[in-house]
């Protein structure tokens, strides 16, 4: 199935049930008064998070949601039945914005929280007796439901984001630490969506390679620089086959302050990959140069089964200090 990150779904609450007009019957009174009951309230609407980033690939086809209306007052004084709620299960970090109002909500809890009122049930003749209105008529009709039609985009909560230029072997990396099974290939966006993988209870993602003017909507960047926006540190990858590294964070860095200032103010590892295309000192030297940023510069073969050991042993150092 493919993965979906946006998807438009109408979703409302349940609309409250109608009061009725109905007499009550009792053996040997002719009038024995109103007994036409209240109509039920609508169900209301929940959202709940998960932990399942595929989740909204569910709903593809299938993309009215409504919550149980109330059920209509009956005879005898009795009271229409409440609709049940509904619970719809959305991606944690989704957000959802009302296309007509443009009122935004977002989806931080795996706990079900409230969305939508159901509507009120309407009132039966039994409401509205009194000592000068012994045989009413009047009813009222429940209230509408509520809702309508929701952008719902979803921005990836993950606890490091890979980011880099493609080629710079962000998916093998993924691959070799997190077990996961990203797909790999020698040409540009060979990750056309976001990739995850679990380093002990950490969650890492593989952002889609950003490219110069990413920010301008060019190459695949613009579609997924919003998942870097609830990314606790970002790992930035450059491969040491390049031959002015500076030139290439200077380029991703310019990208991500474009799309958002807040994104460089991540907390942020520099990390050299493919170091097996280098001598040592080459590659001391471009650590020297980068460690003048005052970041952590980490450095990884993924051809060296001890050097990717070394990489997620300082990998989850790092984060529990986080």
């Amino acid at each position: 199935m493919a993965f979906i990150d946006e998807i438009t779904l109408n979703i409302y609450s349940g609309k409250g049930g109608d009061g009725i007009v109905s007499w009550m019957h009792e053996k040997g009174i002719d009038h024995a008064g109103p007994g036409g009951g209240d109509g039920g309230r609508g169900g209301d609407v929940y959202l709940k998070g998960v932990r399942d980033i595929a989740r909204l690939s569910a709903y593809k086809f299938v993309k009215d949601f409504k919550a149980e209306d109330g059920e209509n007052g009956k005879g005898g004084c009795m009271h229409g039945k409440k609709g049940n709620d509904l619970i719809l299960e959305l991606p944690l970090g989704c957000v959802l914005r009302n296309t007509e109002t443009g009122e935004e909500v977002e989806v931080m809890s795996e706990e079900p929280f409230f969305f939508l009122k159901g509507g009120n049930g309407g009132y039966g003749n039994e409401h509205f007796k009194g000592s000068k209105n012994r045989r009413p008529k009047e009813f009222t009709k429940g209230k509408s439901a509520v809702g309508g039609s929701y952008f719902i985009e979803l921005k990836l909560i993950v606890d490091i984001g890979l980011v880099g230029f493609p080629n710079t072997g962000k998916s093998s990396l993924l691959n070799s630490i997190t077990h996961s099974k990203a797909k790999v290939g020698d040409y540009q966006f060979t990750t056309l969506e976001p990739n995850l993988g679990s380093l002990y209870g950490f969650v890492i993602a593989d952002i889609p390679g950003l490219i110069e003017g990413a920010s301008e909507g060019r190459g695949l960047g613009h579609k997924f620089l919003r998942h870097i926006a609830r990314t606790k540190v970002l790992l930035h990858c450059i491969s040491c086959e390049s031959d002015d590294p500076m030139a290439l964070y200077d380029t991703i860095r310019a990208e991500l302050s474009e799309y958002d200032p807040e994104l460089i103010k991540k907390t942020e590892i520099i990390l050299f990959t493919k170091t097996d295309m280098v001598d040592g000192k080459t590659l001391e030297a471009r650590k020297k140069l980068f460690k003048k940023l005052k970041k952590e510069v980490l450095d990884v073969s993924i051809i060296d089964d001890e050097s990717v050991k070394k990489l997620s042993q300082s990998l989850v150092k790092i984060l529990e200090k986080l």
